[in-house]
């Protein structure tokens, strides 16, 4: 998937016209943290909310330049991991998408690409979650692949979490059967390190509590 066809339509971009106070007010509607300031096609930059309440100029407009605006933004043919990577870097709830032209089409939302993620990496299917701890360099889809399909089971999504003071990455992976007593022995015979494991009914309450409490705060 890439980012044109995460474009949400519905979130109209501010206009150098308008007013600090109407982007506050915009933000609030949106339930977003973040704006997109456009001239016509030609995109300006992004606005946070953070900035403006700082100034405290809510009648001044974005052509007084009193608010130094940031520039960033993801071109409409990058992939949606790389449309995360940037959203996650900047902290940002809302990401301008701009063509080969350089020119505004439009943009996505952080709570758009969650419920995108919850789809395409299989929260709601049934099965068993593990997380493993690996070197880095020691790390292995396809021998985890294998461990996991030599105990009749597959891997449904899979996604990795690293730290920058640390050379160790967790491995998470979803499963498409929760009985994953055969699995983690093997997984012990090769000396992978499990993290955790959600395969009781109570693991899995508690997986879709945590997922469904973020979701509400994305809609806060």
């Amino acid at each position: 998937m890439i980012a044109s066809q995460l474009i949400v339509d519905l979130l109209p971009p501010l206009k150098p016209s308008e007013t600090f106070g109407k982007a506050l007010l915009w933000m609030s509607e949106f339930k977003v943290g973040h704006l997109p300031v456009v001239d016509k096609n030609n995109f300006l930059g992004i606005v946070s909310e953070e900035d403006i309440l700082d100034s405290s100029l809510f009648e001044v407009n974005f052509l007084s330049n009193t608010i130094q605006l940031d520039s960033v933004f993801i071109y409409e043919y990058q992939h949606i991991f790389e449309v995360m990577r940037k959203m996650s870097e900047f902290q940002l709830t809302v990401m301008p998408i701009l063509n080969r032209n350089e020119e505004y089409v439009g943009c996505t939302t952080l709570s758009h690409l969650m419920t995108i993620a919850s789809n395409t990496t299989s929260i709601k299917e049934p099965g068993g979650v593990i997380v493993l701890r690996v070197n880095s360099k020691d790390y292995s889809l396809a021998e985890i692949s294998q461990i996991v399909e030599s105990n009749n089971a597959r891997i449904l999504s899979s996604y990795i979490t690293s730290s920058d003071d640390t050379s160790e990455i967790d491995v998470t992976i979803k499963l498409n059967k929760k009985e994953l007593g055969a699995i983690l022995q093997t997984f012990q015979r090769y000396d992978y390190k499990v993290i955790e494991t959600y395969q009781k009914e109570d693991d899995f309450d508690d997986l879709k509590n945590r997922f469904d409490n973020l979701m509400n705060l994305l809609d806060l």
